[in-house]
């Protein structure tokens, strides 16, 4: 049985994507590359990392599909060793995902002026089912405070569509 993906754009990316510097865009945790594809066709040099070899896949004939390139890779993003290229990425951007250790590297693979777009569950994600682990989900107000040193353009927590308990925010690296 083939796995469903999500095919729109996440609203937030959509809705923000005046704000966002052109150029490089790397998409942490892309799963099917409905947000890689998206800013591919926005113009930009869109690149995704997955570690499912399903999902990276899917993107590319997705993108092929839609008419744009993308570059894709499978790459264990959690492994020790995995390391983002420093100051080359205008964007970088991550949905649904959380391991904390990436943080670091991804305000490294920002250039100066170069802006993260982060969206994943809070703790009130518990009350609607998954995630649940807490491990995966971010406390009030960790997002804004993992990129505090950036300059916050767009911040929102809080529960969207009734179902998801969410902490999303816009941040340009200074």
């Amino acid at each position: 049985m083939k796995a469903h993906y999500e095919s729109e754009p996440s609203p937030f990316l959509v809705d923000n994507i005046n704000l966002l510097p052109r150029g490089r865009a790397l998409d942490i945790a892309m799963g099917s590359g409905r947000n890689t594809i998206y800013l591919a066709e926005m113009g930009y040099d869109a690149e995704g990392v997955d570690v499912s070899e399903e999902a990276v896949k899917t993107a590319l004939e997705r993108a092929k599909s839609a008419g744009v390139k993308i570059h894709a890779r499978v790459t264990d993003i959690e492994a020790v060793n995995y390391n983002i290229e420093k100051n080359v990425y205008d964007i970088i951007i991550c949905f649904n995902y959380l391991h904390r250790p990436l943080i670091p590297r991804i305000k490294d693979g920002l250039k100066k002026g170069g802006m993260i777009i982060y969206q994943t569950y809070t703790v009130d994600q518990a009350q609607f089912g998954k995630p649940s682990n807490p491990h995966f989900l971010l406390g009030h107000n960790e997002l804004l405070e993992m990129f505090r040193d950036f300059r916050c353009l767009r911040y929102y927590e809080g529960i969207t569509d009734n179902k998801k308990a969410v902490s999303a925010i816009i941040a340009q690296k200074v």
